[in-house]
C-alpha cells in the first residue's frame, strides 16, 4: 500500500504577517524572482503596488525601560558611540 502525502508548505504573507498555505496558487506574485503568497487579493495589490515597502526589513522595538532608554540615545546621538570630548 503507497501513502500519498501532500506537502503544502506555510509562508508569512509580507504585507499582513498572515500564515498562508502555498497551495493558493490564485493569491501569488512573483518579484525579483521570488514567488510571495498572500491571504487576500487585497495584500496582494498592495504588495504588487509597491514592494520595497514590504520587504526593508524592520528592527524590532525594544521593549521596558531599558530599550526605551536605548531608543532615544540612539535617535539623539544619530547611532554614534557617546565620547567623553
Amino acid at each position: 500500500m503507497k501513502k500519498t502525502t501532500t506537502s503544502s508548505e506555510i509562508f508569512i504573507d509580507p504585507v499582513c504577517m498572515m500564515d498562508v498555505d502555498s497551495g493558493r496558487l490564485n493569491l501569488m506574485f512573483t518579484y525579483q524572482m521570488r514567488t510571495y503568497y498572500f491571504c487576500a487579493e487585497a495584500c496582494r495589490k498592495a504588495f504588487k503596488a509597491n514592494p520595497e515597502k514590504y520587504l526593508k526589513l524592520k528592527a524590532p522595538k525594544r521593549k521596558g525601560l531599558w530599550g526605551r532608554y536605548l531608543d532615544r540615545l540612539n535617535k539623539v546621538t544619530g547611532g554614534k558611540a557617546q565620547q567623553c570630548h
